[in-house]
């Protein structure tokens, strides 16, 4: 039996952490025929079927898996050692594949994208936003920035941004309607918005004020898993939410919201982090965007 190359190899494992041929062939810059083709070519070698078929549905077989799980930590080491040699450049180069939360992605990252490409022209980002906890290593992401340095076992954490003051904010409109509510206590009295997690429970509002914490009932017509949503919905006079600043600077310096309960401040956002596998040698690339990201919180 000839050895299988490293494109079938690549193909087989990409379509099935993509599970879909056509989303394959996207990530790997080839056409639809030459992916399955690929795959095809590796059945045909191993004398075995290793991916079902369905016009919905890609998954592996039994044995599929079972080759699915060696060759997963092969590839990455192949990839690993290529990029290794970035160090011996000018400047780091490569593709670097980020999964971010829609927070970090719009306070943290966005801000920085263009000046780091800028900077760095070698060096490509392809970066996916999602408000779910995503599993980097069987995704085969870099990366990923979520708020918080709480994470899963072997991961290093790299702060990138400082704590993110908390605010309350409503509309004025809605505060002419309904009063400006005075204690977390009286938030019970009016419409507040809820934000899902993808576990399924809503974030509780809590408040800190005269060296003491307090978790307050809220209550409301809205739950999200949103930020976008939120904001336009107290623009437009719904009710209150529980936000960062940063994320509502602009809505408050042009007084499209303003903020309540300013003395019983809600405790700050830990910030954002990067974090990436311990196991794995920190690329020069993404070197050059911890690096890069760091300064800019200086």
């Amino acid at each position: 039996m000839t050895a299988p190359g490293f494109a079938e190899a690549n193909a087989f494992v990409t379509v099935l952490e993509q599970k879909s041929f056509t989303r394959a062939a996207k990530q790997l810059g080839l056409s639809l025929p030459r992916v399955s083709e690929l795959v095809r070519n590796l059945e045909e070698r191993l004398g075995v079927r290793l991916v079902e078929r369905t016009t919905r549905s890609v998954s592996p077989t039994i044995a599929g898996e079972h080759l699915l799980q060696r060759l997963r930590p092969v590839l990455d080491d192949y990839r690993a050692a290529l990029e290794s040699t970035n160090e011996f450049r000018d400047k780091p180069a490569g593709l670097l594949r980020l999964t971010v939360a829609p927070p970090a992605a719009d306070s943290a990252l966005e801000p920085a994208v263009s000046s780091f490409l800028a900077l760095y022209p070698e060096i490509s980002l392809d970066i996916s936003v999602d408000s779910g906890l995503v599993d980097i290593v069987a995704g085969r992401f870099d990366a990923g920035i979520r708020a918080g340095q709480r994470l899963e076992r072997d991961m290093i954490a790299v702060r990138i941004s400082n704590e993110i003051p908390g605010v309350v904010v409503a509309s004025p409109r809605y505060l002419a309607e309904h009063g400006e509510p005075r204690t977390p206590q009286e938030l019970a009295e009016h419409n507040c918005f809820s934000v899902r997690l993808p576990n399924g429970a809503t974030i509780p509002w809590r408040f800190h004020a005269k060296g003491r914490p307090v978790e307050a009932h809220v209550d409301g017509r809205l739950t999200v898993n949103t930020a976008t949503m939120q904001v336009r919905a107290a623009v437009e006079g719904m009710g209150l939410f529980q936000a960062t600043r940063e994320m509502v600077a602009p809505e408050l310096a042009a007084g499209r919201l303003v903020t309540v309960l300013d003395e019983w401040a809600p405790p700050p956002v830990d910030g954002f982090f990067l974090y990436y596998p311990s196991r794995r040698q920190m690329r020069p690339a993404l070197k050059a965007l911890v690096d890069f990201l760091r300064e800019r919180r200086r």
